[in-house]
């Protein structure tokens, strides 16, 4: 099993996804046709997710072994520390290790419920995720990931403030940061160019959300925690009511920032994809990402 770093490490730049597990068979089944449409094309990695508040962490651990044992997927496993004792962590990383996981993305993760409520500490488990990170490098030859935010994380006080938290996890033994949703290039770039300065470097992946529906774009609006800029508003605000020319616009907007990221030296693109497979093998096929055997 290749690690996630082996995989960007290539003469190419590349592209990877992102699931959710399934709530439900109905929904195993829209992943499972997602995930072997996306198999031919051969992503650098697979995520997936441990849900709001740890709350789908058996089927998150549970699909994770599934796409290791039985496909040609490099997969890559979330973990929080939400809920978890250090014993159970340590559990979890051995299951992980026991069916060949050998990435992980160590997250601290959201609060049950809220995910802006009070975060509170398992009387047995971990504060931060610079912690996690740790405890990942201490039980095995983990590959390990940590999230950065562009926009700075809700509960950092400022930028950067907030980078300084980022380049510590990337110290205390992460191998990459994926970034979450954020709506123009230069926004990832300010944070590259923030991280760089603190003389770290890394490896920085930006996560891009084809935006196919209004829906997709409120979804960004909420895990990337800041408003639809006007110039995004201005190209897709005209189509609210015509669902195909918003899906075309917003599949070129998407495409775009593409573009212009693997133009600025980025090594990959992480797709959050929903669980569908439709909209991101589009944009990977016309950023030229998708290798000539598949």
């Amino acid at each position: 099993m290749k690690t996630v770093l082996e995989r960007l490490n290539g003469s190419n730049p590349v592209f990877s996804v992102e699931f959710f597990p399934p709530r439900d068979a109905a929904d195993e089944l829209v992943l499972w046709r997602a995930i072997r449409e996306l198999e031919a094309l051969d992503p650098a990695f697979v995520s997936i997710t441990y849900g709001a508040g740890g709350s789908s962490r058996d089927r998150t651990i549970r699909t994770t072994g599934r796409v290791a044992q039985e496909t040609t997927l490099v997969p890559m496993a979330h973990l929080t520390a939400v809920d978890h004792s250090v014993a159970e962590l340590r559990n979890v990383i051995g299951w992980y290790a026991a069916v060949g996981v050998r990435n992980i993305l160590a997250v601290r993760g959201d609060p049950p419920g809220d995910p802006n409520g009070e975060w509170v500490r398992h009387p047995s488990g971990l504060t931060y995720a610079e912690e996690l990170v740790r405890l990942c490098r201490e039980l095995g030859d983990f590959c390990v990931g940590v999230a950065a935010f562009p926009y700075g994380h809700p509960r950092s006080a400022d930028l950067d403030t907030d980078t300084k938290y980022l380049v510590g996890k990337l110290r205390a033994g992460a191998d990459f940061a994926i970034a979450q949703l954020f709506f123009q290039p230069e926004d990832f770039l300010r944070l590259r160019d923030r991280v760089d300065a603190l003389g770290c470097d890394t490896v920085l992946l930006p996560g891009l959300m084809p935006l196919t529906t209004p829906r997709t774009l409120a979804k960004t609006v909420e895990l990337s925690g800041a408003p639809v800029p006007d110039v995004v508003a201005r190209r897709l605000d005209p189509y609210a009511d015509d669902p195909a020319a918003f899906r075309t616009a917003g599949i070129d907007l998407v495409t775009e920032m593409g573009e212009r990221l693997l133009a600025e030296g980025v090594p990959g693109l992480h797709f959050y994809t929903l669980n569908r497979s439709k909209a991101t093998r589009e944009v990977v096929a016309r950023l030229g990402l998708v290798p000539a055997r598949a």
